[in-house]
């Protein structure tokens, strides 16, 4: 398990061979991110399919209540992928001692967020009465996001974990976690929305417990995992609990909460934008959330390889090992391109069979056709963004990215969107593609400035 990439002189093999030994490794670390990944979110699509078999309100209030405590969870995970940051770049240098005594700090950190986090999902009826929902459903909502706040002490806890192993290239633990969190979650589900083998009859409070068991299900097998590896040994604390220490929880916190407020400001500036379509109608919100689900589908690989990526290039940033990290970044590179070139393709030359596993409505149809060349062109300068986003990460850069995700969702694809759609556009349906352009925009800029900012920071390896 070396962290060190090939310093073998790259003038004595070509370069399709040294990019070749470098995709082992790193697609060693993608797939189990990218297995991972699918089934979180297939517990999301799990729990919309049987509450929307259980009753309409139920759907409605988990849908509302995952808008609520998403934000939250992904302050978590943003927060503490700093822990794999700074865990990638300790263990490329050989700083084991350092790697070791890391764990501790990062736990640390992840109990004070699940103590800030769990108290807001508890207490949510306060904002939730605020949203003008009817009597039922605003009761269902809390209900359910209420449940799933008790799963966020293990969510933090979980990880932790998660982003220490992360650190060290073994992401297999988080997928065999992950896996086993989402099987778990459906007879869950089953039993305690319909009330099945004696169980209560909860609708959408029995699916937040459900989601807050499957987090300490998986939980628990992260952490039986961690304690009984022989190969991650050499990588533990000696003492599990240690005093906290100001220097390391200010390092985590440094990196970590401008990724944690980045992907929580990317999140809801797609929700903002979701809500203001919907006022432009039904045909609108439903053209726009197929685009939406399509981009979905390709986002989860590409934000794989670049996290995978990001820990291979973390781990030649700590062995001082250049090369290593542009073998690193073109491999990254390479893959994310490829899986934008195969989203382009498909979305070009098969729109009709898309738009139809969806609808058969033809105004839906109609605008998700414009929408999908749109999403088209926007996946692949994403593939951008992402890619120099975790090369910034990577390097432990993360301010810059937040800058520019705020300036370029917030300051300008949002507030343009809104004047071309429904200021300028009269609200009608036709607006959504307005807003697409609008995010076209935005999303250009950031790849734009984050691009700037990679080329300067890799100049120095020239």
């Amino acid at each position: 398990m070396s962290p060190h990439l090939s310093q073998q002189d790259p003038q004595t093999r070509s370069s399709i061979t040294l990019m070749l030994d470098e995709l082992g490794p790193l697609w060693g670390i993608a797939w189990p991110l990218l297995i991972a990944q699918t089934a979180q979110i297939g517990t999301g699509v799990v729990d919309t399919l049987m509450a929307g078999n259980y009753s309409d309100v139920d759907l409605a209030a988990i849908a509302i209540g995952f808008n609520i405590w998403l934000p939250l969870y992904l302050i978590i995970l943003g927060t503490l992928f700093a822990c794999s940051a700074i865990v990638a770049q300790d263990f490329g240098a050989g700083r084991i001692e350092r790697v070791k005594s890391f764990l501790p700090q990062g736990l640390w950190v992840a109990v004070a967020l699940s103590a800030v986090m769990t108290p807001l999902c508890l207490n949510s009826g306060i904002v939730i009465e605020l949203l003008g929902l009817p009597p039922e459903t605003a009761a269902k909502t809390t209900a359910y996001v209420s449940r799933v706040g008790l799963g966020f002490p293990a969510l933090g806890i979980f990880m932790a974990l998660r982003y220490h192993t992360q650190g060290l290239g073994i992401t297999a633990p988080f997928a065999m976690a992950s896996v086993i969190g989402f099987i778990a979650n459906v007879p869950l589900n089953y039993m305690l929305i319909f009330g099945a083998w004696g169980a209560p009859e909860l609708g959408a409070e029995g699916c937040g417990l459900a989601t807050a068991a499957s987090m300490w299900i998986s939980t628990s097998i992260i952490l039986l995992y961690v304690l009984t590896a022989r190969s991650l040994r050499p990588y533990l604390p000696d003492r599990w609990l240690q005093m906290p220490d100001r220097q390391r929880i200010g390092e985590i916190l440094a990196v970590g909460i401008p990724v944690g407020l980045t992907f929580f400001l990317e999140t809801g500036v797609f929700s903002a934008i979701t809500l203001l379509i919907a006022t432009l109608g039904d045909a609108a919100v439903a053209a726009h959330q197929i685009a939406i689900n399509v981009w979905d589908v390709f986002y989860i690989p590409m934000v794989s390889i670049g996290s995978a990526m990001a820990t291979r290039m973390g781990h030649a940033i700590g062995a001082g090992n250049a090369h290593g990290v542009r073998m690193a970044l073109r491999v990254g590179a390479a893959l994310s391109t490829m899986i934008g070139l195969l989203a382009m393709s498909l979305l070009l030359l098969f729109p009709d069979a898309i738009i139809g596993a969806y609808t058969q409505s033809e105004a839906i149809r109609e605008l998700a056709f414009s929408l999908l060349r749109l999403a088209a062109l926007f996946i692949m300068i994403d593939v951008v963004q992402i890619v120099g986003s975790f090369v910034l990460r990577a390097y432990k850069e993360t301010q810059f990215p937040f800058l520019v995700v705020t300036f370029s969702y917030w300051g300008l694809a949002l507030p343009l969107g809104y004047v071309m759609a429904i200021h300028w556009g009269g609200s009608t349906p036709e607006g959504t593609i307005d807003f697409w352009y609008a995010t076209i925009l935005g999303i250009a800029v950031a790849a734009a400035l984050i691009t700037w900012r990679v080329r300067r920071l890799l100049s120095v390896l020239d």
